[in-house]
């Protein structure tokens, strides 16, 4: 009897070895526990984040509250920019949003995409999916760089990926 096994993935390297250690450090934030979430980072200048609604988050009308809205897509966007830095965490410093569509239920997804800027300030922007593939919201966001070496942050970890 013979097998054959499936060789396992390659560790990380290079640019994907920080994307795996952004991921890391999204679900390490004490924030975060409070979500049912997931981030994906699926190449340079794209973030996802998978996320439920449900009860806990309605305001008195019985719908998702707008913290939440903003929540996701600020983390998107910000993901989706800090693919481009490797060496320091990004802050935001403005973002705009739009609402579409309420949402009551289900799973969500915030995607993120980096549109300008590579040195000191970076612009991305982010829309929110509900379950049906119906855009619900939508946000802009600018992020600049901070003196906070991302290496200083426990969650992110590259060394302990590879």
């Amino acid at each position: 009897m013979s097998s054959t096994a499936t060789p396992p993935d390659p560790a990380p390297v290079g640019a994907e070895l920080h994307w795996r250690a952004l991921e890391a450090l999204y679900a390490s934030a004490p924030i975060n526990a409070l979500f049912d979430s997931v981030l994906e980072v699926s190449g340079e200048g794209r973030a996802r984040i998978t996320f439920t609604v449900d009860h806990r988050f309605y305001h008195a009308a019985g719908a998702a509250h707008g913290t939440i809205y903003f929540k996701m897509l600020d983390d998107a966007a910000f993901y989706a920019a800090n693919t481009l830095v490797s060496d320091r965490f990004l802050l935001t410093t403005s973002f705009n949003l739009h609402f579409s569509r309420p949402v009551k239920s289900g799973r969500v997804t915030a995607e993120g995409r980096w549109i300008s800027g590579h040195r000191r300030v970076l612009v991305a922007e982010s829309r929110l999916i509900d379950a049906d593939g119906e855009e619900i919201g939508r946000g802009t966001g600018t992020f600049q760089r901070s003196r906070i070496a991302l290496s200083s942050l426990p969650g992110y970890s590259p060394a302990q990926l590879g």
